[in-house]
């Protein structure tokens, strides 16, 4: 009697699920976030720059689960803090007025992936949703850290590091609650 493998919950779990690709599919996913971090527009009145970070780790958190997405995230924040360039504009190190959206990435990329795994990345509204809950948490932490970092109060800070990136934002959940149903409808029409 043959045991089934259990149904993948989330897009990553369609890859090998050996060791090694897990770490590929950790490592990776970090990297892409420090690669998008480069890819930026600074805007000259706050402290914070427009990047494809977010959109990055949301995707993460989508593809890879709750587990995989959180520690491709904290592998982004540790080897960033130990020095390698891969903040936003080239940054690296502990701390600074941005750092918070980065431990942001961390719970985001977790509660995502959460939710991915219940199947909320299959429709566009759930996905759109889900991605809503990921940029709220983002916030939630960067905007606290913000306020904190430059001695401002959190309204200062909400407009500052949050009402700037709203329409940013709502674009990438636009993209992303139209690609990863359109991915599922793939992949689930390759396996059949």
């Amino acid at each position: 009697m043959a045991l089934a493998a259990p149904a993948p919950r989330v897009l990553a779990d369609y890859v090998s699920r050996t060791w090694v690709m897990q770490v590929v599919l950790v490592v990776g996913a970090a990297a892409i976030v420090g690669i998008s971090a480069q890819i930026i527009i600074p805007l000259p009145f706050t402290p914070v720059p427009l990047t494809l970070q977010t959109f990055a780790v949301l995707l993460a958190g989508g593809v890879l689960g709750s587990t995989r997405g959180a520690l491709a995230m904290i592998v982004y924040l540790v080897v960033g803090s130990l020095g390698v360039p891969w903040f936003a504009d080239g940054g690296s190190g502990f701390g600074g007025a941005t750092f918070g959206y980065i431990v942001g990435f961390i719970v985001a990329a977790f509660i995502v992936g959460k939710l991915a795994e219940s199947g909320a990345t299959r429709t566009v509204l759930r996905t759109a949703g889900l991605m809503v809950v990921g940029n709220l948490v983002i916030y939630a932490i960067g905007v606290t850290w913000l306020a904190l970092a430059i001695g401002v109060s959190f309204g200062e800070a909400l407009a500052l590091g949050a009402l700037p990136f709203i329409l940013g934002d709502a674009i990438k959940i636009a993209l992303a609650a139209g690609l990863f149903p359109a991915t599922w409808r793939l992949v689930n029409r390759s396996t059949q």
